[in-house]
């Protein structure tokens, strides 16, 4: 079986739910750093023609979009397991999660991270609005359910878990939200988990 490669980068948190993933699965995998520079060239754009990453290189696939990475592994080397349920009620469920991870989270988390720590050209204060609605319910939900969807670990919980972690970097505080806090412990706990390298944070967290 060809070795699968992951293009990415360390600091990414949509490269790093893959990474996880892979992790957990016990999936060899060669980790490719692309940086910005990698990402403009010719021979990158074929992989991604939009330029984003992560990538997944795994024989003759390629796919792009975290998301849809975590659900292929999964289909091919985890399948009917607790990662992605066959039933339709329990796989609808952790859609709903992963368009989460897509919306509010990327809109909300993710993006004052990237304005604090990236300068990226998108706006701070929206994105505080966004995970200042969006937080509150993710408490409410986690303070009756140990994992995001149908009582067990999922695919949904590592493509919500990495930005949320890193909330604080992007000067958003998680010290009022108990049970999001558990959650996160419940998932760098996990057997294969590995942490992202870590950011200071920025002088003010709201």
């Amino acid at each position: 079986m060809p070795q699968i490669q992951l293009y990415g980068t360390p600091l990414s948190g949509h490269s790093h739910r893959v990474t996880l993933l892979l992790n957990m699965l016990n999936l060899p995998f060669e980790f490719i750093e692309a940086p910005a520079s990698v990402r403009e060239t010719a021979a990158f754009r074929q992989l991604s023609p939009t330029a984003q990453i992560p990538v997944l290189v795994d024989g003759d696939v390629v796919l792009t979009d975290s998301n849809a990475i975590l659900v292929y592994l999964v289909k091919r080397y985890a399948p009917n397991s607790h990662w992605l349920p066959e039933e339709a009620v329990q796989a609808a469920r952790v859609q709903q999660w992963l368009s989460k991870a897509a919306g509010e989270i990327r809109y909300g988390v993710a993006s004052a991270r990237m304005v604090a720590q990236f300068k990226a050209a998108e706006n701070y204060e929206a994105s505080l609005g966004v995970a200042g609605k969006f937080l509150p319910q993710l408490e409410q939900h986690l303070s009756q359910h140990d994992f995001l969807a149908n009582g067990n670990l999922t695919i949904a919980d590592l493509a919500c878990s990495c930005y949320v972690k890193t909330a604080p970097e992007g000067g958003i505080s998680l010290a009022s939200y108990p049970a999001i806090n558990r959650w996160l412990e419940r998932i760098t706990a996990l057997p294969g988990y590995q942490p992202q390298p870590e950011l200071p944070l920025p002088a003010q967290v709201n």
